[in-house]
């Protein structure tokens, strides 16, 4: 089974959204079959094989969920970080204030679903293959 110091060291490849598709695939190869990031802190629980879980430290101070989220406001959000132009805590932030809650990345979908506060989908995405 994989773990948080092998999850790390896939992370620090990952500089700009652009880079995601390939961290996915590092993750995959050490066995992660999902994952949740929570965005209030930027804690993840990673989950395996026959229930195996761990879980991260959070990542910086607790953010605020805005209790309405923007769905259109998000996606453009999202856009620009995946193009590169906005770093991990900037995008962090940019989720929290359209009421993104958590997303959670499925491998054997390839998928990366974000969930506003109700747990309502606000959008899923395919992973592109690096």
């Amino acid at each position: 089974m994989f773990d948080l110091k092998e999850v790390k060291e896939a992370h620090t490849e990952v500089k700009t959204g652009a880079d995601f598709p390939k961290y996915v695939q590092a993750l995959i190869t050490l066995g992660v079959k999902k994952y949740n990031t929570y965005v209030n802190d930027g804690h993840t629980l990673f989950f395996g094989e026959d229930d195996y879980q761990i879980q991260s430290e959070r990542k910086y101070a607790k953010l605020t969920i805005a209790n309405i989220s923007d769905k259109e406001r998000f996606k453009h959000f999202l856009k620009s970080h995946q193009r590169g132009q906005t770093d991990y805590p900037t995008f962090c932030n940019n989720a929290a204030a359209t009421g993104v809650e958590k997303w959670t990345v499925d491998m054997s979908r390839m998928t990366c679903t974000y969930y506003d506060k109700l747990n309502n989908k606000m959008l899923e995405e395919q992973i592109p293959t690096p």
